[in-house]
């Protein structure tokens, strides 16, 4: 009886309460449902919140930041299974695959990467300016390798295309330095 009387005197109170406020969609807060990446099974997948508030330049951001290691780890798991396979530069023959290389890389090639790798970054930090999409590094120039000419279908098709490869070379990278580290490399298929 106590229960009843107390939900009734919460639910009266209710009727009174203001009204909860809608936040309105604006260019700052932005549907990102929608975006390219956002694929069934999952949709938009964000467990951890961080676009929670629609930003749409943060998002590019992240969006941009996802295609540069997509892209890093796309080269990684090539060069990995290259390198595997025993294909070298000249003079880097005796350069083993995998982990063993950090060792043997000479000091001089480390500096050189380092500064290569420095170089691109501060080139590359600000460079989606000019830029159709996060990721289109033409930057308004005029090559455009008929990209230009093709159905923006088509264009959304190769960019989900190249976004998803990029997750699935993410986690094949990682996937491959763990079970080189765990020593059973040679175990797994094509190995």
């Amino acid at each position: 009886m106590k229960t009843a009387v107390f939900l009734s005197l919460v639910a009266s109170a209710a009727a009174f309460a203001p009204a909860a406020k809608q936040a309105s969609q604006t260019a700052l807060q932005a549907d990102l449902s929608g975006e390219i990446g956002a694929q069934a099974p999952l949709g938009f997948f964000d467990p951890l919140g961080i676009c929670a508030d629609g930003n749409k330049e943060n998002f590019d951001r992240l969006r941009y930041v996802e295609l540069k290691h997509g892209r890093v780890a796309m080269l990684a798991v090539v060069g990995y299974l290259v390198t595997y396979a025993g294909v070298r530069f000249p003079g880097a023959e005796d350069i083993p695959a995998g982990f063993a290389a950090f060792e043997k890389i000479p000091t001089q090639v480390w500096v050189q990467m380092g500064f290569t790798w420095s170089a691109m970054e501060m080139i590359n930090r600000d460079a989606f300016g000019l830029s159709e999409f996060p990721g289109d590094f033409r930057n308004g120039s005029k090559l455009d390798f008929g990209w230009d000419s093709q159905s923006d279908a088509w264009k959304r098709n190769k960019r989900s295309i190249e976004l998803n490869n990029g997750r699935a070379a993410q986690m094949g990278i990682l996937g491959i330095m763990v079970h080189e580290n765990m020593g059973n490399l040679q175990d797994l298929p094509g190995f």
